[in-house]
């Protein structure tokens, strides 16, 4: 049997807007999220992509048609507003299901449940049922979270779009790119960071680091939500929001990595922008501890 666990809204968030050339939702074996709510609520709206949970003639839950637990990456089910895995709720009942069903890996149940969900992401409620295949593949995908409703991660295409901007409140930007940004000048230091290096080895990215920090900190404590961007939003924006995880949590490079890969899966920093990050590390914690030649750091 699998194990059961709670996840909060962030990770549910950050699994529906994970992508490579096309969202990872058009992979089938990526996730199967489950509403575990009666059908009138269901049809009202849920999450986007989201099946309702099948039941049976006695009333049961079942494992959806064609959907083969133990290929799924991701099994995740929510009811209205389950807050404990001790709670005898249709989230919980739906889940013991699925976990002694099959699934490979832990079933998780979404805390809060579609009521805290979607009064934080009110923009992945659709009332939307059916997908075809090309739909899955032309989802808008927004950026990933790294501290919630604080600092996001992403590409240009994102630090573009204006419905993104809406939606999430995006009210300042790191861009680690030679590309122009449309929303913010350079002339506004308070709220546009321009960090014009190249997704290269050779790349100059420790002359960034406190001003980086700075800009972070200065606008958390003005309660601004900021996008840290790069053209693909996997290297030189991974680097700089690991930085700050380790400057201001005091974690080493690995913690602070191991954060950002739960954030976005993807991410991959060059090798010159992780020495330097290793060498911020040993300034700042006084020694070194990440090792950066263990593959699993």
């Amino acid at each position: 049997m699998a194990k059961i666990v709670l996840i909060e809204p962030t990770e549910l968030y950050n699994i529906l807007n994970q992508q490579t050339v096309y969202p990872c939702l058009s992979d089938q074996n990526f996730l199967l999220l489950l509403d575990a709510r009666n059908k009138a609520e269901y049809d009202e709206s849920h999450v986007v992509t989201a099946k309702r949970a099948p039941l049976d003639e006695d009333g049961n839950y079942k494992v959806p048609y064609d959907a083969e637990l133990e290929c799924k990456t991701h099994v995740i089910v929510y009811d209205s507003n389950c807050r404990s895995l001790r709670e005898k709720n249709s989230a919980v009942y739906c889940a013991s299901v699925m976990a002694n069903s099959g699934s490979k890996n832990p079933v998780k149940i979404l805390r809060g449940g579609y009521e805290d969900f979607s009064a934080m992401y009110p923009f992945l409620r659709t009332q939307k049922i059916l997908y075809m295949p090309q739909e899955y593949d032309s989802i808008q995908t927004f950026p990933c979270e790294v501290l919630p409703g604080i600092m996001y991660i992403g590409s240009s295409k994102q630090a573009h779009d204006k419905f993104i901007h809406k939606e999430l409140k995006i009210r300042a930007h790191i861009n680690l790119s030679h590309e122009k940004d449309m929303f913010f000048s350079e002339s506004n230091t308070d709220t546009y960071l321009h960090v014009p290096i190249d997704d290269t080895d050779d790349a100059d990215f420790t002359s960034y680091i406190d001003k980086i920090v700075s800009f972070i900190d200065t606008n958390r404590n003005e309660l601004r939500t900021i996008l840290v961007w790069s053209s693909n939003g996997i290297s030189r924006s991974a680097a700089a929001c690991i930085l700050y995880l380790m400057s201001y949590y005091k974690w080493p490079m690995r913690d602070a990595w191991r954060h950002m890969r739960s954030c976005k899966f993807m991410i991959r920093p060059n090798r010159g922008l992780v020495k330097q990050l290793a060498k911020f590390e040993e300034k700042h914690l006084g020694k070194q501890i990440t090792d950066i030649e263990d593959p699993n750091y």
